[in-house]
Formats: structure tokens, C-alpha cells, sequence
């Protein structure tokens, strides 16, 4: 009787539509990284009933490749079984504590499983509920560290331009897009920013390190003439995502570390986004065999199931916290959902499906191809670029191919590839002017084959005027 039930409630859902779904949210829902009159205008909103695997479903019953994860956080696809399973046994022993005077389980496993995995020498983890947020702890604690040790000079931040890093206003200050940052720029504290090792950027005939190299002198310079106000620098390492996914390599993530380290300045490695596998590595810092002072996780921490962020640091750091309570010298920042046993139960699941289904060697079989597929592409007229890092996939369109002028940002040209890809049955989400894909690692090859062609499409439509 109750398959009967349901099979009736499907077919309701089913045959209602979307419509009514669209009219309920548009009355009270204000969405992110939205102009809502685009929903009454060019973009109508999807409402999603359920996903499975890479795709989603609305109430229409129409389906769409996830190309981009759902914001870059799913990892193994949508409804994964192991991690539904770690959610429900957890759900029936313990949903929230207070993380300020008790612990459990679930925090203390997923502690210990990041330290084994981290860079080593990273041993301690605090606990957030979203990226912006671990951009916030790492900044506040990077600053207080050096208050704790007698240096409270130090109290400027380092960024690059072109640099994301959140939409708190901390985090908003030390990133460098200006299309989120300008309008609230009264507000926010002053860093210095220097210019990024964008790859895009480079000379002809020069290579990734060599430019990555050569932009690091900006970097040397800056650390030279600011050190003793400086309390960190902070990037992306490896891919600026928000930044149109540009690009850089390894080297300058090495040089800056040693720099760091001769400046007496700390290095915060903004992982929220490249973490997890995305740039090939576990960690992106790990393809510069170099350990940061904090690192700042979130996004596929949980595979996108529930919110958690991270802050790993280590043990030097840690010790200019700790001492006698009328020293005044603690870390007093809280959330609080901090450490929420259901979302570090999900992260545990997560991380024992890296170990235990060779998730990162199967990746790059993934990568090779999809990255083969999409360089099919480099021919066209207005392609400039097709970059990859590992999971991540970048084409920036341009309106001239020989000098690299781009698109006007008004003529919404992603936007054309957007909707088309919408009315394929996948969803991309281009940035700007370049489309890209983060698929959810439980991609098949011709789900890749399908994405690339859908974006050919769409390119040729956006570019044909």
C-alpha cells in the first residue's frame, strides 16, 4: 500500500510541472549570485525534485549532467550510497553538540583522518561551516598569532590579483575580483595585492614555470618592502576558480614558501576549491611539495552533502594560543555549527572513499580524457585557451583570436551558452567569458563526450554574431 501511495505522489510531482514550484520560490526566495528580474526574463529557474549520480532531475522530469558539481562541491555524484548511509546512521546517535566544553566521535575521526592526509606537519583542524568562513578563521588567526607573539605590527594581509577567496567581509577584503568586491570596498580592510602568476597571461615561447617564475618577482619585491607589517600572504593555489579558472604553475607556490619562510610571514593556502583531488593531487600545495601555515578546506570536504569547513595549522601556531586563561590569549572565534557531528560523519565517508576506491589514480583516467576531448576546441576562431588542472577544465572565448581582445562582459555572451546547455540537458554555469567543467568524479567517459559537444554547441551560438 505504501509503494501504492508513493508511485501516486510521483505522478502528481510529475504531472504538475515546474510552474508552480517557479511561482512559490520567485515570491519569497532571493537567490546567490543572482539579478532575480533575470528569472522573470532570461533565465528561467529550475526546480530540482532529486539527482542521481552526475545528473539532476526537475518536476518536469527533464534531466541535466551536473558539468560543474553543484558549485564545485559534489565529488562522488548526487544520492552516493555510502555517504546517504554514514548520514543515517549518524542521524540516529547525535545531530549537534556544542563543540566548547564536549566533543564526539565523529569530529575526533575526521581530525585524525585529515592530519594523515595533510602536508605534513599540519596537526591541528578548527572548524567552520563554509569557506568564507575558513578564509575568516585563518585570517583572524594569522593576525592574532602574531599579536600573541609580540609582533602585533604585522597585521597586513598580501593577496593576487585576481583572487577569490569569499563574500564575508574579511574574506571579500583579502580576495581581488572586483566585480564582487568594489561596491562594498568602504567597508573592507586595506591589503596590498600583487599581480597574479596567471598563466594566460605569458609571453610567446615562455612556458608555465618560466612565467610563474617570472611573476614572482612582484611577490619578492612586495615581501621585501612589507614584511614587518605583513602577517600572511593568502592564494589559490594552483587554479584562481572564481578568477575565470586562470592558471599557474607549481614553482610559484615553492618560491613563495620559501620566501615565507625568509620573511618571517605565514603562507594560508586557500584549498576550499582545489582540494580534494580537483587539481589532480589530494591538495593542490602537494604538487609544489610544500606545507602552509594554514590550510582552509570546504566545498568537497563533504562531497557537497552538508555544509563544514576546515582550518588546518600547525603546532607552532597552536602554542601561541595556549597558556593561562588570565592571559587573555585564546582564540575566541565561534560558530555555532562548528564541527556538527552529521556533516564530519559525511567528511569521514568522503575521505574513506579516497582510500578505499583509489578515487585520485581513477581521476586522471577521467582527466586524460576529458581533457582531450575539450582541446578538440583550441582550433575554433574564438577559442584563446583550453587549460587544465587535473579535474578542472577551462576555454576562454575571446572576439580575437590573434590579439586576445575579449568579449564585452555586457553582451552576456555565457549566458547564450548557458541556456543552450540548459535545453540539451546539462548544466554548465560560465564564468564570464569562459566555459568550463568540474564534473563530479563519478563521470563516465561518454557523460565527458556528451558535456564537451554541448559546449561546442553553445560556443558556436554564442560566437556566430
Amino acid at each position: 500500500m505504501a509503494n501504492h501511495r508513493e508511485d501516486h505522489a510521483t505522478i502528481d510531482l510529475m504531472t504538475t510541472g515546474n510552474a508552480p514550484y517557479v511561482a512559490r520560490d520567485l515570491a519569497h526566495v532571493w537567490h546567490p549570485c543572482t539579478q532575480m528580474k533575470d528569472h522573470e526574463q532570461n533565465v528561467p529557474l529550475i526546480p530540482i525534485r532529486r539527482g542521481q549520480g552526475v545528473w539532476l532531475e526537475d518536476y518536469s522530469g527533464r534531466r541535466y549532467l551536473d558539468a560543474i558539481s553543484s558549485w564545485w562541491v559534489n565529488l562522488f555524484g548526487h544520492a552516493y550510497p555510502r555517504i546517504i548511509a554514514a548520514l543515517r546512521e549518524q542521524v540516529d546517535k547525535l545531530e549537534q553538540v556544542i563543540l566548547a566544553g564536549f566533543t564526539h566521535e565523529p569530529v575526533i575521526e575526521l581530525s585524525e583522518a585529515l592530519v594523515a592526509i595533510a602536508p605534513e606537519g599540519l596537526t591541528r583542524c578548527f572548524y567552520a561551516d563554509n569557506g568564507s568562513a575558513a578564509v575568516e578563521v585563518a585570517v583572524k588567526m594569522s593576525f592574532h598569532y602574531w599579536r600573541n607573539v609580540g609582533r602585533s605590527a604585522k597585521r597586513r594581509f598580501i593577496t593576487l590579483s585576481n583572487s577569490y577567496h569569499g563574500e564575508t567581509l574579511g574574506a571579500l577584503a583579502v580576495g581581488n575580483v572586483e566585480l564582487y568586491k568594489e561596491i562594498y570596498q568602504p567597508l573592507l580592510m586595506d591589503v596590498i595585492t600583487v599581480p597574479s602568476p596567471d598563466c594566460y597571461e605569458r609571453e610567446a615561447g615562455e612556458s608555465w614555470a618560466e612565467h610563474s617564475r617570472r611573476k614572482f618577482a612582484h611577490m619578492e619585491a612586495t615581501l621585501a618592502r612589507h614584511a614587518h607589517e605583513v602577517a600572511a600572504v593568502i592564494v589559490e593555489p594552483l587554479v584562481q576558480c572564481a578568477g575565470t579558472m586562470r592558471m599557474y604553475d607549481p614553482v610559484y607556490l615553492e618560491l613563495l614558501r620559501d620566501a615565507c619562510n625568509r620573511y618571517e610571514v605565514h603562507l594560508i593556502a586557500d584549498e576550499i576549491a582545489v582540494g580534494f583531488g580537483r587539481t589532480g593531487t589530494m591538495f593542490a600545495c602537494e604538487q609544489a611539495h610544500i606545507r602552509p601555515d594554514f590550510m582552509c578546506l570546504s566545498k568537497g570536504l563533504t562531497a557537497g552533502y552538508l555544509p563544514l569547513s576546515a582550518v588546518m595549522t600547525t603546532e607552532a601556531v597552536y602554542a601561541a594560543f595556549y597558556d593561562e586563561y588570565e592571559k587573555l590569549n585564546a582564540f575566541l572565534h565561534s560558530h555555532s555549527f562548528t564541527g556538527n557531528p552529521l556533516a564530519c560523519a559525511v567528511a569521514r565517508a568522503c575521505l574513506g572513499i579516497f582510500r578505499e576506491d583509489n578515487v585520485l589514480e581513477r581521476n586522471r583516467a577521467l582527466a586524460a580524457h576529458m581533457g582531450a576531448r575539450a582541446r578538440e576546441l583550441e582550433e575554433h576562431p574564438h577559442v584563446a585557451e583550453v587549460r587544465q588542472r587535473g579535474m578542472i577544465v577551462a576555454i576562454e572565448l575571446v572576439r580575437d583570436k590573434a590579439t586576445r581582445a575579449p568579449y564585452a562582459w555586457q553582451e552576456r555572451r555565457g549566458l547564450v551558452i548557458y541556456r543552450h546547455a540548459i535545453e540539451r540537458g546539462v548544466l554548465l554555469r560560465p564564468v564570464g567569458n569562459v566555459v568550463y567543467f568540474m564534473p563530479p568524479y563519478v563521470i563516465t567517459p561518454d557523460e565527458i563526450d556528451l558535456m564537451v559537444e554541448v559546449a561546442r554547441e553553445g560556443i558556436e551560438l554564442a560566437t556566430c554574431g
